[in-house]
């Protein structure tokens, strides 16, 4: 009986981790959507020509943050200076360093499409460093790394990355980055769950 309980006890500490944990902040019912969240709702298909889904939906408890990080990722999703190719790596670094099921989910897909070699994608979700990487895709990830890791870039870096993308492109980086991991932290928070079918990608990193 004891052994039962233990059991028990441990799988609800171990095995309801985010992914499987209930969603905090579901889809409001139509019936409950204030006129600012309507009006929200309304300006986001016209953007993007879909209903809310993921951090959107969760975002919708502050219409105006949600309408206004929807018009900021339609320039860093869609109208960067960077190519698909390394706005996706950036994503997926971002979607890896928070452990975000449902960014990783959406984006994994998204980077092999736009060019990103599937190995890369692999060493990413597995927590390493990827090898044979292009040398633009070497500098993102230097860049990346190093202002998580330190909060700051070196000077070498710095470097290398205006170099290669411009000051435009440095904070393209920057910007996509920091808002991704907004919708990141807005998903860990809410709990938002992966779409019906879809599997957790990604093993916590050791703290």
């Amino acid at each position: 009986m004891r052994s039962l309980i233990l059991l028990v006890v441990l799988a609800a500490v171990f095995g309801a981790g985010p992914a499987g944990a209930q969603d905090r902040m579901p889809p409001i019912p139509a019936d409950k959507l204030t006129e600012a969240q309507k009006k929200a709702i309304e300006e986001f298909k016209a953007a993007r020509s879909a209903d809310i889904s993921g951090p959107f939906v969760a975002m919708l408890r502050s219409p105006e943050v949600m309408s206004r990080a929807r018009a900021m990722g339609d320039y860093l999703r869609f109208r960067s200076s960077l190519p698909p190719r390394l706005s996706e790596l950036v994503i997926l670094l971002t979607a890896r360093r928070w452990t975000q099921q449902y960014e990783w989910n959406a984006h994994a897909p998204l980077a092999v499409t736009g060019g990103l070699n599937p190995d890369i994608v692999k060493a990413i979700a597995e927590g390493r460093r990827p090898e044979r990487m292009a040398e633009d895709e070497d500098i993102i990830y230097s860049l990346f790394d190093e202002i998580q890791r330190h909060q700051a870039v070196s000077d070498a870096t710095y470097g290398r990355a205006v170099g290669k993308f411009g000051e435009q492109g440095v904070i393209d980086v920057m910007g996509i980055a920091g808002y991704y991991t907004m919708l990141a932290m807005v998903m860990n928070t809410a709990r938002t769950p992966l779409p019906n079918g879809a599997r957790p990608a990604l093993a916590p990193l050791p703290r």
